[in-house]
């Protein structure tokens, strides 16, 4: 084993006992060498061609100069959102933690050893571990640095886990005081975000153009976040382009919101400050959100916590599941049932008595009838 590497190399001899107890020999020379750091992989096996990824260059290599190089690289392949959370990933946790480490000596239980002392979600965990497991890929298939992924196959995570989800929705009482502390184009936008479930990055990129008047919907066909600098991006998924039945309380702020923008043509909310489309979560937060929940005495929680309120509310008046997923941008509902599954409505006495009574009686023909 060198630098965390089975390196296997052939002895041009014959298989006889003499020169097996010379190749365990040489064997021991070479695990002492390694042993004491004076093991030079290309003069010991100068033919080999395992030897150039010793070479000094290579060997020498940090995580953290990888990591700088391999976060460089990304920004021109990825979305300035995902670019973003790479960053605050590799700059925040991965570099600080693992930074002094040579690429070749990084071990799985090294990364197991520094996440389990991380006071983090699992879900924080995996993100982590997505970002290394992804730059390390990089290492192995196009810089050769490496042979092999550490974390290729494995995921750590925490039986008694933190919390994984911070679903914490606004009640009724709550959202009417928050409403009520707000006026204009700040009120709107709120009642717009409870009542259609959207990201605040889709709000701050939705376009007048994106309304439908007369089928009474919202396309979703664009996001935008402080780390793109006002550009528009694609939304986070293929399922996130779609569009958004407005019920009427997203109406009536959208209807009053028409006073504001709707003659320019361009974005349908803008921060009253500036008269401007909102750079994105950051300004919402800070300048109006925060004072607003204060101003209403209700317990703070973040802007997205709109959208757990929208999907929370749905859920619990009985609407479909695969419903509420199609209107948030989810490719199907089994996420719905993980994160909001207390919320959705259990079977009453009668569940299944409708099923019952169309295939227990009557013919196949009958019963298809009843169907239809």
């Amino acid at each position: 084993m060198y630098r965390g590497i089975r390196c296997r190399e052939r002895i041009s001899l014959k298989p006889t006992a003499t020169n097996l107890k010379r190749a365990e020999q040489h064997k021991a020379a070479v695990e002492h060498a390694i042993a004491n750091g004076t093991f030079d992989y290309a003069v010991t096996f100068p033919s080999s061609p395992r030897a150039a990824k010793f070479e000094p260059e290579a060997s020498q290599e940090t995580v953290a100069g990888f990591l700088t190089k391999w976060l460089a690289g990304k920004k021109q392949h990825v979305s300035s959102s995902t670019f973003e959370g790479y960053r605050k990933l590799v700059e925040l946790r991965l570099v600080p933690a693992l930074g002094p480490t040579l690429l070749v000596d990084l071990k799985r239980k090294t990364v197991r050893d520094w996440l389990s002392t991380l006071e983090v979600s699992n879900k924080t965990l995996s993100n982590i571990q997505s970002c290394l497991r992804s730059a390390l890929n990089d290492a192995v298939d196009n810089d050769e640095l490496i042979d092999t992924n550490p974390l290729a196959g494995w995921t750590f995570s925490r039986k008694d886990k933190v919390k994984e989800d911070d679903v914490d929705p606004f009640s009724p009482e709550e959202q009417r005081a928050i409403l009520a502390a707000l006026d204009g184009q700040a009120k709107n936008l709120v009642q717009f975000a409870f009542w259609t479930g959207m990201r605040t990055s889709e709000m701050v990129g939705l376009n007048w153009e994106d309304i439908d008047w007369v089928r009474g919907e919202a396309y979703v066909t664009r996001a935008m976040t402080q780390a793109a600098n006002g550009k528009a991006e694609v939304t986070k998924s293929r399922s996130g382009k779609r569009p958004i039945k407005l019920l009427a309380p997203a109406m009536e702020a959208l209807v009053a919101q028409k006073a504001y923008t709707f003659l320019a043509d361009n974005e349908v909310f803008q921060n009253p400050r500036t008269q401007e489309r909102w750079k994105g979560d950051q300004p919402i937060r800070k300048t109006m959100w925060a004072h607003a929940v204060k101003k209403a005495g209700v317990r703070y929680r973040r802007p997205y916590q709109t959208r757990h309120t929208y999907a929370s509310m749905m859920l619990s008046a009985g609407e479909h599941p695969m419903w509420v997923a199609m209107q948030m941008g989810h490719s199907d509902w089994t996420m719905i049932a993980r994160v909001y599954g207390r919320w959705m409505p259990s079977a009453d006495v009668e569940a299944g008595s409708r099923a019952e009574e169309i295939w227990m009686s009557g013919s196949a023909e009958t019963m298809a009838k009843k169907i239809l």
